[in-house]
């Protein structure tokens, strides 16, 4: 039996006929960028999300990029973010300028641990970004208590956990600023690239329009050095036929993680998703199974010659990332988000998995850890 670790053909399946109509609409009008499109996602999106507003841009990536860019965050300034991460997160405060500053994560759900940001915090300090990985927010009321104490900007990286509820709120709509990504494997995927950055704040919202069309309000008029930020409206035509569907989706996602806890349930040697006290709402992006004992490689190559597709997220922290030496760290600074790297595995979770699929995901992964 082969199990991909992601199959959306399915899914387009279900859709493809409305896509293709939305589609050819779009092409027949030829107005390919911004438009009236991108405007009802970004309403809908941002409603979805419990923000009073929308900015969509061009990746997820950028959405993180932009916001800094926004809070004029540049050189000499120091931003609080995850060593534990896809590489966007620090990347997007390196080019900005800024200097990414770590705090190492909470073992159970390899979020930020808010109990080491404040010791991070100096006068150069402008920002925190913490991320809420794998589809499981980060605890964010005593984040944004440290924010306020301290007059910080708070930029959610929510690019992996649209629809996952903190206390009863919305990922991405209690910071500042919250950041999407629609990449084609997240929980919301669109046809390449694109994103979006929620507020509920209208200034920022207002600036952000500005900055991702170069700065420029009105037209050929600079105020702010912006960038290119905008998103397509192919890809917003899809996202608006995609929308309606998410909350189901993520229904069946949850059905699988329930599937996987009662399948894997006793088998020694590793250790299942756990849902944190703060989380109200769980989107699984993806299920993470801890592996101990340095069998990882040993589970990875029974799942591989299983044809079942399995991945590491993330294998190298980037407080270990080669272009990151210039901060000066070394392997034992932050040994969580290490930990987390040498023994985390992700497997199948997507709404179309079928119950024998899961259960020879499971079976499988049993035997290589007997």
């Amino acid at each position: 039996m082969k199990v991909p670790l992601l199959d959306l053909k399915p899914q387009y399946e279900t859709l493809k006929d409305e896509i293709q109509k939305a589609i050819a609409e779009l092409s027949a009008t030829q107005m390919f960028i911004l438009g009236p499109h991108v405007v009802e996602f970004e309403e809908k999106a941002a409603k979805y999300c419990q923000s009073g507003y929308g900015c969509a841009v061009s990746s997820g990536s950028d959405a993180l990029l932009i916001a800094l860019m926004v809070e004029n965050i540049g050189p000499g300034d120091e931003v609080i973010t995850t060593p534990y991460t896809f590489f966007a997160t620090a990347g997007a405060i390196a080019r900005v300028g800024a200097t990414p500053v770590f705090a190492d994560i909470d073992p159970i759900t390899y979020n930020i641990n808010p109990a080491l940001i404040e010791e991070k915090i100096t006068s150069r300090t402008k920002a925190i970004i913490p991320v809420h990985l794998y589809g499981q927010s980060a605890d964010m009321e005593p984040i944004m208590q440290i924010a306020k104490k301290h007059g910080l900007i708070v930029i959610e990286d929510a690019a992996q956990s649209i629809g996952a509820e903190c206390n009863g709120r919305r990922s991405g709509s209690i910071g500042d600023y919250g950041c999407l990504s629609f990449f084609p494997s997240k929980n919301l995927g669109c046809f390449g690239d694109a994103g979006m950055v929620v507020t509920n704040d209208k200034e920022k919202a207002h600036r952000l329009e500005v900055f991702r069309n170069h700065g420029s309000e009105p037209k050929y008029h600079h105020h702010f050095i912006g960038g290119n930020f905008r998103m397509d409206a192919l890809q917003a035509v899809i996202l608006n036929v995609k929308l309606p569907h998410l909350d189901e989706w993520t229904t069946k996602r949850q059905l699988n993680a329930l599937d996987y806890h009662n399948l894997l349930d006793g088998v020694k040697g590793i250790t299942l998703p756990q849902t944190a006290a703060w989380t109200t709402r769980h989107v699984f992006n993806q299920y993470i199974i801890r592996i101990h004992d340095g069998k990882r490689q040993k589970v990875w190559d029974a799942l591989k010659k299983a044809d079942i597709g399995c991945d590491v997220y993330y294998p190298i922290p980037l407080h270990l990332q080669p272009c990151f030496q210039y901060l000066g760290h070394k392997k034992g600074d932050f040994p969580e988000a290490e930990k987390a790297a040498d023994e985390t595995l992700a497997i199948p979770i997507f709404p179309d998995l079928t119950i024998e699929q899961k259960q020879y995901v499971a079976a499988t992964i049993a035997d290589a850890m007997r």
